[in-house]
Formats: structure tokens, sequence, C-alpha cells
């Protein structure tokens, strides 16, 4: 269950690291092509600025209503000031684009981290494993050296309780012999001692 729930937790990360450089591919596009917009815009409002110049000159060759004239005046104004706002604009874009770039950065290197942790963490819980089967193994074999040795002295004992036996069987008739011995010593003393009698008795009466 342990590794089943890593692969999945590798399977998310490598989906977030895609999703992450999709989204970095996209700010790359969006910092390559602001450039050009904001050419663009600048041409756009110099064109501008140049029809309002000419529009100018018309009017004041024309002699046009004053209105008119403080109604130009009044736009190349906006647009001045809007050309001096776009670079500032453009700069805090640009700034915010660097941050958010810098903070994906930092996101996929704490994914790379965490990756890194779940392989370790892979490769520590089949370390544990393989020790695990070794010692299993090594007690299997231990089990198996114990079986031969109870065996070996079994085997032994069987081969030797034939050659003790003839000692023991030895032991026994000479134990047999000596009771033997010992219980005709017994009626021999018996006999000379009634031999004794008799012939002491003997003596007794001849006197």
């Amino acid at each position: 269950m342990i590794i089943i729930l890593v692969i999945l937790l590798l399977l998310l990360l490598s989906l977030l690291l895609q999703l992450l450089l999709l989204l970095l591919l996209l700010l790359l596009l969006l910092l390559l092509l602001l450039p050009l917009l904001l050419l663009l815009l600048l041409l756009l409002l110099l064109l501008l600025l140049l029809l309002l110049l000419l529009l100018l000159l018309l009017l004041q060759l024309l002699q046009l209503l004053l209105l008119l004239q403080q109604l130009l005046l009044l736009l190349l104004l906006l647009i001045i000031i809007i050309i001096i706002c776009i670079p500032l604009l453009l700069l805090l874009l640009l700034l915010l684009l660097l941050l958010l770039l810098l903070l994906l950065l930092l996101l996929l290197l704490l994914l790379l981290l965490l990756l890194l942790l779940l392989l370790l963490l892979l490769l520590l819980l089949l370390l544990l494993l393989l020790l695990l089967l070794l010692l299993l193994l090594l007690l299997l074999l231990l089990l198996l050296l114990l079986l031969l040795l109870l065996l070996l002295v079994l085997l032994s004992l069987c081969l030797l309780l034939p050659l003790l036996q003839i000692p023991l069987l030895l032991l026994l008739l000479q134990l047999l012999l000596r009771r033997l011995i010992v219980i005709e010593n017994g009626h021999l003393n018996k006999f000379q001692d009634k031999r004794l009698d008799a012939i002491s008795n003997d003596d007794y009466l001849c006197i």
C-alpha cells in the first residue's frame, strides 16, 4: 500500500510539473510578445500624434475654432501622459512576470526535492525488504544446519550403539562371573566351617 501511494504521489507530482512547465512556456511567450505589442502601441501612438499634429496644423492653417484646438491639445496631453505611463506599466508587468517566474521555479525545485525524497524512501523500503529477506534466508540456513547436525548426531549414535553394546555385554559377563565366584567362595567357606566343626567335635569326643 505504501508503494502504491508513493507511486500515485509521483504521478500527481509529474502532472503538476507538466502544468508548471506549460505555465512557464505561456509566460515566456507573453514576455516575448509584450515588446512587440508595445512597439506596435508606440507606433500607433506616434501615428496618432502625427495625425493630431497634422490636424492642429490644418486647424491653425484653416483657423478653425478655438474649441477644437483646445480639444486637440487636451488629446495631445492625454496621449503624452499615456506614452509616459506605458513604460512604467510595462516595467511593472515585467516585474510581476519575473516574480511569477521565480515562484514557478521555486515550486519546481520543491517538487523535485519531493520527488527525490520519495525516491529515497522507496530505496530505503527496498533495502529493508532485501535485509529482511537476507535475514530470513540466514535463519533458514541456520535451521537447516541444526537439522543436519541433529541428523549427524543421531546417525553417530545409531552407529555407536552396537559398538557400545559389546563392552556392556562384557561388563555384564564379568559381573556375573564375579557373582558366581563370590557365591562359590561362600559355599566353600560354609563347607570348611562345617568340616572344622566336625573335626573339633571328634577331637572332643576322643578326649
